[in-house]
């Protein structure tokens, strides 16, 4: 499989994520992967075109979880060397603090900028721990240890009544989007992008997975319908 992992693209348009993913995937990708490598998607949209992506990308070559340390930092490196922490980054501006590769690696942490880790941003309970997902390059990213332990397993939402905002301005707080009513995480909004293809990359590729992975948990629960497709509750999308 073509590594899908995206430079992240900061100012992301807010547009209809489940849209942007299933059209602009292939797009996005183009000059990365072989001649043909897309030629069976052509044509086609929504459910089917979803699954003849899941047909494409399947089969990955895993890596293991030590070895996402030694990944990342060709991933996800700013362009001078550091960390991009999408949780302590701030692109308009001077980030609060910067982690550097290896020196800076978790380790314990008491408070933010502390060490950066490795977080499952599909959260691994929601899809009970297994392989291949667990060391799935795609969806774990390195992020301030301390800001990653306040997020949790929670899912990815809007706030506007934030209990706790970190260094760079995300925050933890009570969903205010209509259809749930729990405890969410938002980004900051120039990497909302990142996070939404990275959730529905995770549904794609696991297709025939993704419809047992609601019982798994309670925000499980949350943010899946149970199906393969569109596989997430209508407030997520």
């Amino acid at each position: 499989m073509i590594n899908p992992k995206i430079q992240k693209q900061p100012k992301m348009l807010k547009i209809n994520p489940l849209l942007a993913f299933i059209v602009l995937f292939p797009m996005a990708l183009s000059a990365q992967v072989p001649n043909g490598y897309y030629n069976t998607a052509e044509g086609l949209t929504g459910e089917k075109l979803k699954t003849e992506l899941h047909e494409i990308i399947k089969g990955h070559n895993a890596r293991t979880y030590d070895q996402l340390w030694t990944d990342v930092q060709s991933t996800d490196d700013k362009s001078n060397g550091k960390v991009w922490d999408m949780y302590s980054d701030n692109p308009d501006g001077t980030p609060p603090y910067e982690f550097s590769f290896i020196d800076d690696q978790c380790g314990n942490y008491g408070s933010e900028g502390d060490c950066y880790n490795r977080e499952h941003s599909f959260p691994k309970s929601w899809f009970n721990d297994n392989d291949p997902m667990y060391t799935d390059l795609f969806h774990v990213y390195p992020t301030d240890g301390y800001v990653n332990g306040r997020r949790l397993s929670y899912p990815y939402g809007e706030t506007s009544n934030a209990e706790w905002t970190s260094q760079n301005g995300s925050k933890l707080g009570t969903c205010s989007s209509s259809g749930y009513n729990g405890k969410v995480f938002e980004p900051i909004d120039e990497y909302k992008g990142d996070f939404a293809r990275t959730y529905f990359y995770t549904v794609t590729r696991y297709e025939n997975l993704v419809a047992n992975w609601d019982s798994n948990s309670e925000y499980a629960d949350a943010i899946l319908n149970g199906t393969k497709y569109p596989a997430f509750e209508d407030w997520v999308i």
